[in-house]
């Protein structure tokens, strides 16, 4: 009973013309929230945010390709939550305009994020460690909750997929290094959230994924 009281709050939703996965990590307690890849419809978010009774304290992204990111200088706005990126995705997130404009999308102003996210950093309310996992982009990261068995991969690690290497600093050999070394090494009970589409679990990915197995 009392684990349950304690759980953390997940939620994960579509948004964005590109459907990246956005997810909301809340401490039930203090009620403080992480917001993961708004890429998108921050209407939305908000309005999820307000359902659970959270306030988000800070914004993280996994890498900074432009369907990750679409709702973050509107979401700063309003809230006033921190920006975290890797900083080897600086270069990307300078170019955030262009890649926009490559795939069609309409441009949001974003600001400089605030702070680098770092390997072994732990995240805002002390529920989760940020974990480098380059290859996908040379910044890429994933972001581990040990008490919850969550693993939120970014486009890192997909559903029986990885992310595709053939973008602005991708690299097939680092993407497998990441997720053999550094993914692959958690706990394969763990639940899995993609950047895009289902949920997976770790386990079934080291065993059965056809890219990169364990």
């Amino acid at each position: 009973m009392e684990a349950a009281k304690t759980a953390l709050i997940r939620e994960t939703f579509s948004v964005g013309p590109l459907q990246c996965n956005c997810t909301i990590i809340g401490d039930p307690v203090t009620k403080q929230a992480i917001v993961v890849d708004p890429g998108g419809n921050p209407e939305l978010i908000m309005a999820r945010l307000e359902a659970h009774g959270l306030k988000v304290v800070s914004i993280i992204h996994t890498h900074a390709h432009l369907d990750h990111f679409l709702a973050s200088g509107q979401m700063k706005e309003q809230t006033g939550a921190t920006l975290h990126l890797h900083q080897g995705d600086q270069f990307l997130w300078d170019n955030l305009e262009m890649q926009c404009n490559m795939f069609g999308v309409p441009y949001s102003p974003v600001p400089a994020p605030d702070q680098w996210l770092k390997d072994d950093e732990e995240l805002a309310c002390g529920c989760g460690v940020a974990l480098h996992t380059p290859g996908h982009t040379p910044g890429s990261m994933s972001f581990w909750f040990p008490a919850a068995k969550l693993l939120i991969a970014g486009d890192t690690l997909f559903k029986r997929g990885i992310g595709r290497t053939d973008l602005w600093g991708g690299d097939y050999a680092t993407i497998e290094r990441s997720i053999k070394q550094r993914l692959y090494s958690l706990d394969e009970e763990a639940t899995v959230v993609t950047g895009h589409g289902p949920d997976t679990r770790l386990g079934d990915e080291m065993r059965e994924n056809p890219f990169i197995r364990a």
